[in-house]
């Protein structure tokens, strides 16, 4: 007889639902169709233990299984339980054969437990929008696919235990949907602004970064504070709204990132990838594309430390997803898109010794090598950075002092009065919810000069040279600092300012 349920699979970071056929016949074997790769393959190896040490058997007979979509590559092993139920139920050892409303993914044990699957978000979402009334998931994948509201969820840690579900040998309550929007947000921050002596600043173009999800770049001598600050950075963010919140948490659940605790996430991504990572390693790919630390950063901080010992390579393919905010993976077979919107934070020393601008110490370089030093990163990966800022070393008189700086709920303060003045601004607006997000055609209608801030800009733009995509992303700079000034029109102070930021555009920078 032929048994069907259904499982899903996982494109990108977005779900699809595979429909699991089990047809049973005289003969001996298993085949198994539907372009499964090697993991797939490989079930039988796991179910036929997992059946026999649940009280089950493998049935002695011809056992075909079919996963259609058959032209789409299946991979992976959250098939198991989809295929080990529709085995069951096609040799009569449970009696249910109607599995239409339920979805069912998980791996198998040798013993007959069941094991944790990725992408348990992403099959939740895509279960609630096929219209599936239920969804089976390992016990560990629960709390993470119980934030999807109007579904049925059954975690269940061993495969006899299912099996007594479906033969209503024992009763289950769903899992209660949890919404984490309605309670208050309280994050817990290791580090504050307020350890930071001095660098004012610095402090204060980090929260204009923060305000409007602007990228930056801190210059400086070693020692004088670029990664103590850019480790607070996560500190200042604005909560993630329920949008970002689940686009997010499903590329972590994808990677596999999420651990056991489940659930969404509360906290903006912070990642800090050392300068020896690969360029796959950072935007993603692999033999079976998997999100890279550009993707694992959506919605959050990607911090570069060190920013000209990365890789030529490396910096180079950020330049795409910088600018168009997602990274596209091609394979012969497929291609899978990967968000990226970022907010890049980069720190680097001035020269190779370190020391060039420092009040105290002498530069030992030879003449030309600062800019040589400088010139590791890119022209058109500077032009992708809003903004540039010099840190230079705290003096000692301020290191000493016993008086704190504003703490980091201060200026979180502000830092989200001027989101919320974006995301009213932008609402209705797919995608967009910060003044970094603007595309260009949005300029005018979001980021309008009146004439005299237009004669400023222009008269900047030919005395440092800039090029269009600063022209664009001075007038998002400068739009923010107006938010976080309460104004509704950019003024041409708050022009000033964002073009102040743009230290390294400057041909004089490094003589």
């Amino acid at each position: 007889m032929i048994v069907k349920n259904y499982a899903c699979a996982l494109q990108g970071i977005d779900a699809f639902v595979v429909s699991v056929e089990v047809d049973m016949s005289s003969g001996l074997g298993t085949f198994m169709a539907g372009l499964p790769d090697n993991a797939v393959k490989e079930s039988r190896s796991r179910i036929e233990p997992a059946l026999k040490n649940s009280g089950f058997f493998y049935p002695g007979k011809k056992v075909t299984i079919n996963l259609a979509p058959a032209d789409v590559k299946k991979e992976g092993s959250s098939y198991d339980l989809a295929i080990a139920v529709g085995i069951l139920s096609a040799s009569e050892q449970i009696r249910r054969h109607d599995f239409s409303d339920f979805l069912i993914v998980g791996e198998l044990s040798l013993d007959g437990s069941i094991m944790s699957v990725r992408g348990a978000l992403s099959i939740a979402i895509e279960a609630r929008n096929r219209g599936y009334k239920s969804l089976v998931l390992p016990d560990v994948n629960v709390k993470e696919a119980s934030v999807v509201e109007g579904l049925d969820i059954y975690g269940f840690s061993t495969l006899s235990a299912l099996c007594n579900f479906f033969e209503g040998r024992e009763e289950r309550e769903p899992a209660v949907f949890i919404n984490i929007f309605g309670d208050e947000f309280n994050a817990d921050y290791p580090f504050d602004f307020s350890d930071v002596k001095g660098q004012e600043n610095v402090k204060r173009a980090l929260e204009i970064a923060a305000a409007g999800g602007h990228n930056a770049i801190m210059i400086g001598p070693p020692g004088s504070g670029k990664t103590m600050l850019a480790k607070r950075i996560p500190s200042i963010l604005p909560p993630l709204t329920p949008e970002e919140a689940l686009e997010s948490t499903k590329i972590h659940s994808v990677a596999g990132k999420l651990g056991n605790n489940g659930g969404l996430l509360q906290v903006r991504p912070f990642r800090s990838p050392h300068h020896t990572i690969s360029d796959v390693a950072l935007v993603g790919g692999g033999t079976y594309p998997q999100p890279g630390e550009i993707s694992l950063a959506h919605n959050g901080v990607l911090f570069l430390d060190e920013l000209p010992e990365f890789k030529r390579t490396v910096l180079e393919v950020m330049r795409q997803p910088l600018e168009d905010r997602v990274v596209t993976i091609s394979r012969a077979r497929l291609s899978v898109d990967y968000p990226a919107s970022i907010m890049l934070v980069s720190a680097m020393n001035p020269c190779p010794c370190g020391y060039y601008n420092h009040p105290g110490k002498e530069c030992s370089c030879v003449p030309g090598s600062v800019k040589k030093y400088l010139s590791r990163i890119s022209g058109p990966l500077l032009d992708r950075i809003d903004i540039h800022v010099e840190v230079v070393p705290v003096a000692i008189n301020d290191l000493s002092s016993m008086e704190k700086g504003e703490s980091s709920a201060d200026v979180r303060k502000r830092v989200v009065a001027a989101r919320n003045y974006q995301l009213q601004r932008f609402k209705g607006y797919d995608h967009l919810f910060c003044n970094a997000q603007i595309a260009p055609n949005q300029l005018e209608q979001f980021c309008h000069l009146d004439e005299n801030s237009s004669r400023m800009l222009s008269n900047a733009m030919e005395k440092l040279n800039l090029s269009a995509r600063a022209y664009d992303r001075i007038r998002k700079l400068a739009r923010t600092i107006a938010d976080l000034d309460h104004s509704v029109e950019v003024q041409t102070h708050h022009l000033a300012e964002a073009i102040q930021y743009r230290s390294l555009d400057r041909d004089t920078w490094g003589l």
